[in-house]
């Protein structure tokens, strides 16, 4: 089945915008609508986060597609080499796009396709393609089911990381866990003031020393404290001097150390969080902090801020990481998990409409005939 089959029963208009959380959760306990109902609710609502959070990158990608086939008619070299530009432009990463070109051409040459415009689904099928590859990294958080989990959370300063801490306590608050923070983060002037912030508006406890400390010996404390207290996440900042990586690296081995003297299968997840208006720069920091810690997953904020979202298929094909988060606006639920299908249908949305239209005209010319 190709991936515009996939996503028709996506097909939705932007104005159709989803019925609040609160007057679903009313229908729900009132018996209006089954469980399943609120479910399907969900996943509605879910793409349509994806859809409006992809939207400049959605506006810029389509109108540089149609541009390009509007000027090529014919698929030959100077078409492939015009996508190139296209796709390095979106932040796909220059690897991805050699990898996706060669692939189209490949593609082209078996089934004899000429014209640019019947390749358009193509291109969208062979990034979906490439995405799916490596299949064995995990999206979803590894949450332990019995004890405190423990989150390490790098990036470097201004990238949004202690926004990302805030709405992530949130998020698993919201699903009933008990979380706390640690303000590993000393360094920075105001840092620890600003998860305290976030921790007073989320409801949770920070565990936090005086500026300068030492960031092992908070997280010795909060990871004890934690456990004491039956908390079952434990997110916990960390200063972002990749500028200097030799004390960056020193100063997380030293911190997992002290952590695993509590918890010795911790951390369990190690979040990079990035910044995707920032493009090719945030791709450098995630080859970078790879370097120096075992990035487990990509938390990739502010992707409803930038018109290049392919930066979402360079990271985990060129670095082998999932990202597992996405940022898709300002508000506390604006965070979520990351989806590979309502990525791409966010991304190509209006291409799959524009072909669903094409489709329906044909029928219904093949009928008046």
């Amino acid at each position: 089945m190709g991936i515009f089959d996939r996503f028709r029963r996506k097909k939705k208009t932007e104005e159709a915008k989803p019925a609040s959380l609160e007057s679903q959760t009313d229908m729900l306990d009132d018996g209006l609508i089954s469980l399943d109902e609120f479910e399907e609710w969900e996943q509605e609502q879910l793409s349509y986060k994806f859809e409006q959070g992809l939207k400049k990158s959605r506006d810029k990608f389509q109108q540089d597609i149609n541009a390009l086939m509007a000027r090529y008619r014919t698929v030959d070299e100077d078409f492939f080499e015009a996508l190139e530009e296209v796709l390095i432009s979106a932040d796909v990463g220059f690897n991805t796009v050699m990898e996706l070109t060669e692939e189209l051409r490949k593609e082209a040459q078996l089934k004899n396709i000429t014209e640019t415009s019947d390749l358009k689904e193509t291109i969208v099928e062979k990034m979906v393609e490439i995405y799916e590859r490596n299949g064995d990294l995990s999206d979803e958080m590894t949450i332990n089911s019995d004890g405190l989990t423990v989150v390490l959370m790098v990036g470097v300063n201004g990238v949004g990381k202690t926004t990302s801490i805030g709405k992530l306590a949130h998020k698993y608050t919201q699903e009933g866990k008990k979380v706390m923070l640690a303000a590993g983060d000393t360094f920075r002037a105001g840092a620890i003031n600003q998860l305290q912030v976030w921790g007073d508006r989320v409801g949770v406890d920070v565990i936090k020393q005086a500026e300068g400390s030492d960031p092992a010996a908070v997280m010795y404390d909060a990871v004890n404290a934690a456990k004491k207290r039956g908390a079952d996440i434990l997110f916990c900042d960390t200063a972002g001097r990749l500028q200097n990586k030799g004390n960056l690296m020193n100063e997380l081995s030293k911190i997992k150390r002290v952590i695993q003297k509590v918890v010795p299968e911790a951390p369990h997840e190690v979040l990079l969080v990035l910044d995707a208006t920032t493009g090719q720069n945030a791709l450098s920091q995630a080859k970078a902090f790879k370097e120096v810690t075992d990035v487990s997953g990509i938390i990739l904020s502010k992707l409803d801020g930038t018109a290049k979202g392919g930066i979402v298929l360079a990271i985990k094909n060129e670095l082998g990481i999932p990202v597992k988060f996405v940022g898709l606006g300002e508000q506390l639920d604006d965070l979520q998990p990351f989806d590979a299908e309502n990525y791409v249908y966010g991304l190509f949305a209006d291409m799959i409409q524009e072909s669903d239209t094409l489709e329906e005209k044909l029928e219904e010319d093949k009928n008046d005939d």
